[in-house]
């Protein structure tokens, strides 16, 4: 006969049912802390019958999903310039997959002087964030135009500094820049061939036509001699208008066209150019010609005297200047043309002279011309210190390592404006060289 013992359970001593509840507490609160903090995407909560997962919709969720539909690229980067997130955006303008992009280096994606720039930059203390622009390198070799801009990110309570980049596709912006130096430079054919017309019928006929009625009018002094003296005053006073009004005709159209420019060369067309405007502004001048070796172009000579006339008008209307130096120089591989004065200079990125226009549509004139024949284009000046203007062209035709020795030899032009090959007719090589 078996006899049967009832179990009884074991309860728990108070003490450990105080532990478990102080454990499962403190694991509550962790786990509200991460939620908070945006540490957390998802709660798993275990029911009696089924678990439920929650996704939370805080303001988190709707960051990544804004950056996740933006048609920028974003980024995240440690200090030494490795990824920790990429959204598809950037994905798709480095043609790479996502999975191959987290975990590797950013550098890979831009070339060496553009990487250089980069970490020039961020030494810069910069608190509204910093932008450069840059050649970014795809997956399969393409090169992407891009703008890139950054901002430092750090965690309240952290030394931890993380890299907060957005990418722009500058692949239509560029396209339609070229564009518009496109339709800029047409448009300057153009004014260049309607300026030539009408000089041509200025002197062709309105010269001619005021040179007959300046005969006319001396023959009619002429024959006043004896008579009354008002009248012949007066046919004096008109003869001398006429003269005056000749010349006036004439010099407009010189400035139209300058034929001596065709005819006699740049440095004689400077001469005549700055000689006029002493005469006209009293602002005296220093002109100083070398010898260039070989002749330029007439386009591109006429691109130099264009951007001489400009400057010197822009010294007369602005600068305040006591003198003018103008300097023509050739070298090996091109001509050099610099317009300095020392007058009161000014703020190129002063929001003021672009307001009223003092710099941004003569100088972007002046850049757009000669960067169109493959020359540079730079601008000295800042308040109190005067002004440069030097432009430089190259000879043309001129083999690939001759242009690449002008850059180089040139390394403070704008990076915007590299030295490239023109496409004008060739001329003879004269000697211009002369001194004033």
């Amino acid at each position: 006969m078996s006899v049967k013992r009832k179990t009884s359970t074991v309860r728990p001593t108070p003490a450990r049912e105080l532990a478990a509840i102080r454990a499962r507490l403190a694991e509550t609160e962790q786990a509200l802390r991460a939620i908070r903090n945006g540490e957390v995407d998802t709660v798993f909560v275990a029911g009696k019958k089924k678990s439920q997962i929650f996704t939370l919709n805080g303001a988190e969720q709707s960051c990544r999903l804004l950056i996740e539909t933006m048609n920028e690229g974003a980024l995240t980067l440690t200090a030494d310039k490795t990824i920790l997130y990429a959204n598809q955006c950037f994905a798709r303008l480095v043609r790479s997959p996502l999975e191959q992009i987290a975990g590797t280096s950013f550098r890979r994606f831009l070339p060496a002087a553009d990487l250089t720039a980069l970490r020039t930059l961020l030494r810069r203390d910069a608190k509204d964030g910093l932008k450069i622009q840059v050649q970014l390198i795809a997956a399969d070799s393409t090169i992407i135009p891009a703008q890139i801009s950054l901002h430092r990110l750090v965690e309240p309570g952290s030394t931890h500094v993380t890299l907060g980049m957005v990418v722009t596709d500058m692949t239509k912006v560029r396209r339609n820049e070229e564009r518009l130096r496109a339709l800029a430079n047409h448009l300057t054919q153009v004014q260049e061939a309607e300026r030539g017309s009408v000089a041509l019928d200025l002197h062709d006929n309105i010269t001619q036509m005021l040179c007959a009625v300046l005969y006319r009018s001396q023959t009619l002094a002429d024959s006043l001699v004896g008579h009354d003296s008002p009248a012949r005053e007066e046919a004096k006073a008109l003869r001398d208008l006429l003269g005056q009004t000749s010349a006036d005709v004439e010099r407009i159209s010189r400035s139209l066209r300058p034929g001596v420019l065709e005819h006699l060369g740049l440095a004689v067309a400077l001469k005549t150019a700055c000689k006029e405007f002493t005469r006209r502004s009293g602002i005296p001048h220093r002109l100083s010609c070398g010898t260039l070796g070989q002749r330029l172009p007439i386009k591109a000579e006429l691109v130099l005297y264009r951007i001489l006339q400009a400057a010197l008008q822009n010294v007369e209307r602005h600068s305040q200047a006591s003198q003018v130096t103008v300097r023509l120089s050739g070298s090996s591989s091109g001509v050099r043309l610099s317009i300095k004065d020392d007058g009161i200079g000014f703020d190129p990125d002063l929001r003021s002279h672009r307001k009223h226009g003092l710099i941004d549509l003569g100088l972007l004139a002046m850049r757009e011309r000669v960067s169109h024949i493959g020359g540079t284009f730079l601008l000295k000046t800042a308040p109190r210190a005067g002004t440069e203007i030097v432009a430089r062209i190259p000879f043309e035709p001129a083999p690939l390592h001759l242009l690449k020795s002008f850059a180089n030899h040139h390394d403070e032009e704008h990076p915007k404006n590299q030295v490239k090959t023109a496409g004008s007719e060739k001329r003879s090589v004269g000697n211009m060289g002369s001194k004033s």
